[in-house]
């Protein structure tokens, strides 16, 4: 039911633009207000999560790890650097891996039951297709959102013009059929797909994790009607994106329904973002189990939240303090003499 609510939200958020613009007489309102005041809310909650992220205390090191450890013999157990990084450098390599080749993903392993000839056996798998589809999502968006540029900046940058060389390398339609924009809709199927048809991953996800999904699919269907179907003006687009750019706003009468429909879905993205679960995309860079070392056997980490009054308080120190009610209350005691009362010493 989750996904049949976050498809029909999507559904009427797309019926919004559709009939709102023109019925009643919107098109500032649509082409100017909407998209100008999402990317203020934005940008002012994507760094305010941040800031809050980073302020936030990290009192112990928690990296994950999956390999061995710097030990006292490097030739009998050589260190996993990547795995268990132990310095500054090792640590990088390790968040540029997993940044740009999602490398923690690469390694996702599949766990099936199957019926033995005396008991059940549990088999472990490589499993790349969840890394497949990600690494083609994630890569997709990005060099759209790159190529998107060429409407918000005069003259063109050069790398925009390289992309979309390459993205339209194979020169299929008129006009060219984009590489990303197919691998963008197909990594969006099949991230959804798995979470309809898993029946472990459907019975954990919420409506938080299809609606992003479904607003992205609309968002690149749309932006696919636009480009290959409605064949919209690109030059009065353009007019209007420098517009917003420059604040010097204009709404040209030949851009038509299809452009506002696309513009008011992303403009329900970049609202939604700093709020969601795709802040995770600045938050693999804040995660303390993934940027910090590995060497609490190495260095003492002090926590910055001890009151420097305290003094440490061993053990020994605390069955003295403690030992007769502990004693009474049917307690062990390392040292029983700290059970018996002073009184009763003496």
């Amino acid at each position: 039911m989750n996904a049949l609510y976050s498809l029909l939200f999507v559904f009427l958020l797309v019926l919004i633009p559709l009939f709102g613009v023109d019925a009643a007489h919107m098109r500032t309102f649509f082409g100017v207000c909407i998209p100008t005041t999402a990317f203020i809310i934005f940008l002012l909650g994507f760094v305010y999560k941040v800031i809050t992220w980073g302020r936030s205390a990290v009192p112990f090191r928690i990296p994950t790890t999956g390999g061995q450890f710097k030990s006292f013999d490097p030739k009998l157990f050589p260190q996993n650097k990547l795995d268990c990084p132990q310095t500054g450098a090792q640590t990088f390599f390790r968040m540029v891996l997993e940044v740009f080749a999602f490398r923690s993903l690469f390694r996702n392993t599949a766990v099936s039951l199957h019926q033995g000839k005396d008991h059940p056996v549990v088999a472990y798998k490589s499993s790349k297709w969840l890394w497949l589809f990600a690494i083609t999502f994630h890569y997709s968006f990005f060099l759209i959102a790159l190529r998107h540029l060429r409407l918000f900046l005069e003259p063109i940058p050069f790398f925009v013009n390289g992309l979309e060389f390459v993205d339209g390398l194979l020169q299929i339609g008129a006009p060219t059929l984009y590489l990303t924009n197919v691998g963008l809709v197909l990594g969006v199927l099949l991230l959804l797909g798995r979470r309809l048809t898993n029946p472990r991953i459907n019975y954990i996800s919420y409506a938080s994790d299809y609606f992003p999904l479904f607003l992205l699919l609309a968002v690149a269907l749309s932006g696919i009607y636009m480009r290959y179907y409605a064949k919209v003006d690109v030059i009065a687009i353009k007019e209007l994106t420098m517009g917003l750019v420059t604040f010097n706003y204009v709404v040209p009468d030949a851009i038509g329904v299809s452009f506002f429909v696309h513009v008011f879905l992303v403009s329900c993205l970049m609202a939604y973002f700093p709020f969601s679960k795709l802040m995770h995309m600045p938050g693999v860079f804040l995660s303390p189990t993934r940027n910090l070392p590995n060497d609490t056997r190495a260095k003492h980490h002090v926590n910055p939240w001890n009151d420097p009054n305290i003094k440490p308080h061993a053990y020994a120190d605390y069955e003295k303090q403690f030992g007769v009610p502990m004693a009474e209350a049917g307690l062990p005691l390392d040292n029983p003499e700290n059970g018996v009362a002073p009184e009763e010493k003496a």
